[in-house]
């Protein structure tokens, strides 16, 4: 029953406990936005009794944007405050290294969803004892089709006595326009919605009661789930406007009445094997409402890359009605095969719009981008990634934006953010899901309509610093640029910025004047405006482009610039992706745990766990690991979560299993047991081990059988096992210290190979192999076999961590692949570093030969040879 409990909680909310009487009952939610100038600050409290008689674990459950830094959190017991502390990431992760290994719940942060990220924790209430949970996050809303957005998650899942959403904004440009929305607002709730502004305020309440929650006069489940959005605009009178206060400024530049910039669009399509079935179709039906959209003064061509790169034409074109007509028949006759020439079909994009500048076949007043679309990575052609990403630099010079679009989640998508960072755009994950067309129109939507190129957004030198980024390669209609920076000069009692961009007729320059006085005099009238709001708006500009900076950096200036970040994020106590949130919860004698960690877009697929290990963060900043070794333990790495599951499989000598097989690239790893040493009259359980590996590239006709005392190409040479370097088309071998042999294949994966070697007359033990994947990211999505199926991200959730049989080795509900199954923390060994002793990885253990975890079951992956 407590297991069922913990998966009815969800957003915004507590433990349900079913609705019953006798449980965690939520009686106040609130959820209360402040909005200054675009900088939003959000509470979002909770308020539960546990009705029991017994103590209940409460969990607290709360979705907040991507783009939010949480800033402080804090549970109140009966009247006592336990508050959050924000330190340095690996600080936080080795105060609680003890408390992990001891079993003890944590909170975490995941990625949810497509906008939001997760935040949860719990902890333990006693009978008839009150608890309050109090989250803050801040943001700076982005401007999107002419209007911000202030998304709110609600999902309390239960009848809340006091439910209340209430949005205080401010802003001194005047307020254009409010809409409220939300996908959960029937006929009956949307009246219940109080909006207004006038002036510079607007004020937004929704507080519904507990009847007007119910699904049904009679029910008790809750109306309240899904999206609250609130979207509001501010006058235009003047292109630009600039705020001074508390010793910072921020300016926002969004013109409007500008002509339109035609544009020149290379259109860069991934057409390989692994895009069949609805990638493929979804991408030509965005491709083809697109180019419908295209402008007649608009350029475009398309280019699409597999193992090769075919253009639809030689060059650029103008997007006449004949020849949008031509494309669109072009495009609904695209086919997927073949395997991934990343590199091939970006540069061929970049040199058609250099080729079309330097021929002047496109308009000198003209905005240029390269619009890329991939599912995978590259595994033919130039595949190294800083080789790709200096290519593409190279060949741009910085002129076209490169937007690079990922769709789905076999990709590198940190790759995609870099190789669009250094390339003046921006990277976007498309999802897999029956909207992907829409998704990648909407993409296209916001980058449609270009206003102006080159916009610098300049200021006097002498009396500022630490300014954010000012130069824009484009602006777009209906989004903004925003700018903040310190102001050195006490005294100052003005400020001037002058904004300069290439528009579609002329060159341009605005003017913008501040007076210090005055914005503070209009800030000091609105008492519920945080005031050091625009301090605040800097810093957290600042580390968003720090952090930016730092994943394209290397060497001297990437930990420059890391450590910048640090150090603003533990000034301004944001969680960021270096930092982490500790909270001291009673039942932990003042063990400090952590709550909250900031996840990694371009992990976006699987959550980070915030209970982390020192050693196996160590270890996963080595390599990213999927082995068997020993009798056999599967190791899977999760490195989105930094953590990894294990599983052992129990099956006879002789049995050959499949650890990878990959129909695209032919790669196929098979592994055959062998059994210990036993006498005639031994009737124990007999432990098995690989004693031998089949490594192929069917495709190719490269086989490679490996054993304790051999090895055998595909041509019959043979080789004393481990004692020699070879090297042939398409296949490398190289021996590290005599037992540790790395297989490269076809440049398309890279596997290790483990010797272990015991003492020859020993009456039990014998000699046999460990596998470790090393490299996997140039194989298809297809993969599979024990260890293949795993290349793919997988997701998990850990609940419920409780003492097991052996004290050391805690017990926990996994919930994956929406199986429930009972595992137990463990270690399994790597043995890649260390050959002889070995390195502890610690793991959650999936019992009964990974049944729940693994696709089918064990016997499955049985094959009928070591080729098989």
């Amino acid at each position: 029953a407590r297991t069922t409990e913990l998966a009815d909680q969800k957003v915004g909310g507590l433990d349900p406990g079913h609705g019953h009487p006798k449980g965690i009952e939520i009686y106040w939610v609130k959820i209360d936005c402040s909005v200054t100038s675009r900088f939003s600050r959000n509470v979002i409290t909770s308020r539960a009794v546990n009705r029991a008689n017994v103590s209940k674990e409460a969990f607290f459950d709360v979705e907040l944007p991507k783009t939010a830094f949480i800033t402080n959190f804090t549970m109140t017991i009966d009247g006592v405050t336990y508050p959050g502390t924000i330190k340095e990431k690996e600080v936080a992760q080795k105060q609680y290294q003890k408390a992990v290994s001891s079993g003890r719940t944590a909170g975490l942060v995941k990625a949810s969803g497509r906008k939001t990220e997760k935040f949860s924790v719990s902890v333990n209430v006693a009978a008839a004892s009150k608890i309050t949970f109090e989250l803050t996050y801040e943001e700076l809303l982005k401007r999107s089709f002419g209007k911000y957005e202030l998304f709110i998650k609600v999902n309390p899942k239960q009848l809340v006595n006091k439910f209340e959403i209430e949005a205080n904004i401010f802003e001194p440009q005047g307020i254009s326009d409010l809409e409220v929305e939300g996908t959960f607002l029937n006929n009956e709730l949307l009246p219940l919605v109080q909006k207004s502004y006038s002036g510079k305020k607007a004020h937004v309440l929704f507080s519904p009661t507990i009847d007007q929650q119910r699904t049904c006069d009679n029910c008790t489940t809750s109306l309240l789930q899904g999206d609250f959005l609130i979207k509001y605009d501010v006058n235009r009178d003047i292109p630009s406007n600039l705020q001074i206060v508390n010793g910072y400024f921020v300016h926002f530049f969004a013109p409007k009445n500008l002509a339109h910039l035609p544009k020149n669009v290379a259109f860069v399509i991934d057409v390989s094997g692994s895009m069949w079935g609805s990638k493929i179709r979804q991408a030509k039906e965005a491709m083809i409402k697109i180019v419908e959209d295209l402008k007649e003064d608009d350029h475009f061509n398309i280019i699409l890359f597999e193992s090769e790169v075919r253009k639809w034409k030689d060059g650029i074109i103008k997007a006449t009605p004949e020849n949008v007509q031509e494309a669109k028949y072009f495009i609904g006759n695209i086919t997927e095969s073949g395997l991934t020439n990343f590199n091939g079909g970006l540069m061929a994009g970049i040199e058609m719009l250099n080729n079309a500048h330097k021929l002047k076949i496109v308009p000198e007043r003209s905005a240029s981008l390269t619009i890329m679309l991939s599912d995978g990575e590259a595994n033919v052609g130039e595949t190294d990634q800083f080789r790709i990403q200096e290519n593409a630099k190279n060949a741009s010079q910085g002129k076209y934006p490169l937007y690079s679009l990922g769709f789905g989640y076999n990709l590198d998508y940190g790759f995609l953010e870099r190789l669009s960072k250094v390339n003046n755009g921006v990277a976007r994950r498309i999802y897999d899901d029956s909207d992907a067309a829409l998704q990648l129109q909407g993409f296209y939507d916001e980058v449609a309509n270009p206003l102006l190129t080159d916009v610098a957004l300049e200021y006097p030198e002498n009396v500022i610093s630490d300014v954010t980024e000012n130069n824009f390669k484009h602006y777009y209609d209906g989004s903004e640029l925003v700018v903040a920076g310190r102001i050195t000069d006490n005294d100052l009692n003005s400020i001037t910025a002058e904004v300069k961009a290439h528009g579609a007729l002329k060159d341009l320059t605005f003017t913008e004047q501040a007076d210090v006085e005055e914005t503070a005099k209009a800030f000091e009238e609105q008492k519920y405006i945080f005031g050091e709001y625009i301090e605040r708006l800097w810093a957290y500009l600042t580390i968003r482009q720090l952090l930016e900076k730092s994943s394209i950096a290397t060497g001297y200036e990437k930990g420059n610039l890391t450590a910048k970040a640090l150090e603003m994020s533990l000034k301004y106590k944001f969680v960021t992706p270096l930092t982490s949130m500790i909270v001291t919860k009673p039942e932990d004698d003042e063990e400090p745990e952590v709550v909250a960690d900031k996840p990694i877009e371009a992990y976006q697929q699987n959550f980070v766990m915030v209970f982390l290990v020192t050693e196996w963060q160590q270890y996963i900043d080595v390599q990213f690991c999927f082995a068997v070794d020993g009798d056999p333990h599967f190791i899977i790495a999760v490195p989105q979560k930094e953590d990894a599951l294990c599983f052992n499989i129990n099956e006879d000598p002789g049995a050959v299993l499949s650890l990878i097989s990959d129909p695209v690239t032919g790669i196929v790893v098979n592994g055959q047991l062998i059994g210990e040493k036993k006498s005639n009259n031994d009737v124990r359980e007999q432990n098995t081990y690989f004693g031998k590996l089949g490594i192929a590239n069917i495709h190719r006709n490269i086989k490679i059988e490996i054993t304790t005392e051999q090895i055998i190409l595909h041509n019959g040479v043979k080789r004393t096992a481990f004692s020699w370097l070879d090297e042939v088309i398409f296949l490398t071998l190289v021996i590290k210290r005599k037992k540790s042999m790395e297989v490269s294949m076809d440049n398309g994966a890279k596997f290790v190979v483990i010797l272990h070697q015991v003492w020859k007359k020993h009456p039990l033990h014998r000699d046999f192999l460990g596998f470790y994947t090393l490299d996997s990211h140039r194989l298809s999505q297809q993969t599979h076999g024990l260890l293949g199926q795993f290349f793919r991200p997988i997701d998990f959730d850990i609940l419920e961590v409780h003492p097991g049989s052996d004290p050391e080795k805690p017990d926990a509900t996994m919930v994956v692949k929406n199986n429930w199954l009972t595992v137990t923390r463990g270690w399994q060994k790597d043995y890649t570093e260390d050959t002889r002793h070995g390195l502890n990885v610690p793991c959650w253990f999936v019992h009964n030969n990974g049944e729940g975890l693994i696709d089918g079951v064990h016997t499955d992956y049985i094959v009928p040879s070591i080729f098989g």
